[in-house]
């Protein structure tokens, strides 16, 4: 049976999180990030993750504090689900090795810090548009897009339900 206190320790304070991923890193383990605001996890959030997971050995989950969700505009009830649940949620899922709340508005602090091997983000984003794509790139790594799985996202499922 599996501990059920896992989840939490696989959540990291950003300079923990350098120091994890050093090790990593040491052991030659290619290094995953991909982030987001994972309000409501559906569909789409799976499948990007789980193509995510298979681009290295460790995948990396950003996630938007509630001030930054706040300030990206999604609306005033947003986000649905609080900070600490959101990265809980995501702690839990096999395929996700560390999770880390980011209090700006983009990971740039965190991708600078942890210098990925790869940079993945979900959606209709092409690589120029990626928050620390050129930072990633001119370290030898790579910047791989996800595509839409259509008909799944949180704004939607939020206008189904008020249906």
């Amino acid at each position: 049976m599996r501990n059920a206190a896992i989840a939490p320790k696989k959540i990291f304070r950003l300079t923990e999180l350098k120091k994890t991923v050093e090790t990593w890193k040491f052991l030659s383990k290619k290094i995953v990030f991909t982030n987001g605001v994972f309000d409501i996890l559906h569909r789409g959030h799976i499948y990007s993750l789980s193509q995510a997971a298979q681009e290295g050995d460790i995948l990396i989950v950003g996630v938007n504090s509630d001030a930054s969700v706040k300030r990206l505009n999604k609306g005033p009830e947003r986000p649905i689900n609080d900070q600490d649940s959101r990265a809980l949620l995501l702690a839990s899922m096999v395929l996700v090795d560390a999770v880390i709340i980011f209090e700006e508005d983009t990971p740039f602090e965190v991708i600078t810090a942890i210098m990925p091997d790869v940079l993945v983000k979900g959606g209709d984003y092409v690589v120029e548009q990626v928050v620390g794509h050129k930072e990633v790139l001119a370290n030898g790594g790579q910047v791989i897009i996800n595509p839409i799985v259509e008909g799944f996202s949180t704004t939607g499922i939020i206008t189904k339900m008020r249906g």
